[in-house]
């Protein structure tokens, strides 16, 4: 069954500003909300690969933009690791900076080596498995004039890790 992450739409509640994160004992706060944000992705995928849910886990994950209408995620899966069947509320993209990873729609496979990039409509139903170790970009964005929700879309993953 198809899971629905959250939109500006249906926020989750939170107790730190919009934009910013609390941090955790593996990951100081960060500004997610800004002007101008520019990453070294190299580095961000090596410090994901050293957190506790990776090291643990078959993946994880981060949030680097989040934007009212905008989001930018890294995700790291472990070979064979997979994102279940869900959809998400915006259009999105998936673009593989890592590995090979594949999307899978109703009735279509997208292969997505490295430096391959996919765009999926709202609300379409896909998962991913990870063919090798990977990680990619996750680009979320909501059509029209939202206020910055109260929003966390961390998952619990990425709050433990």
């Amino acid at each position: 069954m198809a899971t629905d992450y959250p939109s500006p739409l249906h926020p989750r509640s939170t107790s730190h500003p919009p934009g910013e994160t609390t941090g955790t004992s593996e990951r100081p706060p960060q500004r997610m909300a800004s002007p101008v944000l520019a990453f070294d992705l190299a580095h961000e995928v090596a410090q994901l690969q050293e957190q506790t849910a990776w090291r643990q886990g078959d993946r994880n994950a981060r949030t680097l933009v989040k934007e009212a209408d905008f989001r930018v995620v890294l995700i790291a899966l472990r070979a064979g690791g997979r994102m279940e069947e869900h959809r998400a509320a915006g259009r999105i993209s998936v673009q593989t900076l890592l590995g090979h990873v594949r999307l899978h729609t109703a009735g279509t496979n997208v292969d997505l080596p490295v430096g391959r990039l996919v765009t999926l409509e709202r609300d379409v139903p896909h998962d991913v498995e990870a063919l090798e170790e990977s990680a990619f970009l996750l680009t979320i964005a909501w059509q029209g004039e939202h206020t910055l929700p109260a929003a966390d879309t961390t998952t619990e993953r990425e709050r433990a890790g």
